[in-house]
Order: structure tokens, then C-alpha cells, then sequence
């Protein structure tokens, strides 16, 4: 598999650094480390989400029901 001079430079490092044994090896720790950064990223992004909408619970912008209150909500909604 050709990936371009770029990658393939980045993949000849790793493995003359010793991080990788092979292309093989580089590319997938190259995954893994990707798919950590995207967890990461997703989950910075909900701490974010939330941090917004308790400011906007805290200032009263924002109703916030009981579970009782959101359960009964429910209820009528399907008519029950």
C-alpha cells in the first residue's frame, strides 16, 4: 500500500526510532492512537455541552422538570 512520501517518511521513522517493527505495527498504533484522540475529543466536547447547560439551568434560562414531572409528561404524551 502506497501511502505518499509524507507518511511514508513518518513510518521509516517510527521504525528506525523503534517505536514500530514494522509498517504493519506503525499503522496500526497510528489507529489506536487516532481513535484515543477522537474519544477524547468527543468527550471534551459533551463536558463542554454540559458545562453550557447547567449555566443556562443555573441562570434560569433553562426549565428543569422532577422525574416525577417528566414521567407524567411522558404518560401523556403516549396517551396513557
Amino acid at each position: 500500500m502506497k501511502l505518499g512520501a509524507p507518511y511514508e517518511a513518518i513510518i521509516e521513522k517510527l521504525i528506525k526510532r523503534e517505536y514500530a517493527r514494522n509498517r504493519t505495527e506503525a499503522i496500526r498504533q497510528a489507529l489506536v492512537a487516532y481513535d484515543h484522540m477522537l474519544e477524547e475529543e468527543e468527550a471534551y466536547l459533551v463536558r463542554q455541552k454540559v458545562e453550557e447547560m447547567m449555566k443556562e439551568i443555573e441562570s434560569g434560562r433553562m426549565k428543569t422538570y422532577s422525574l416525577e414531572e417528566a414521567r407524567e409528561r411522558q404518560a401523556r404524551k403516549r396517551g396513557l
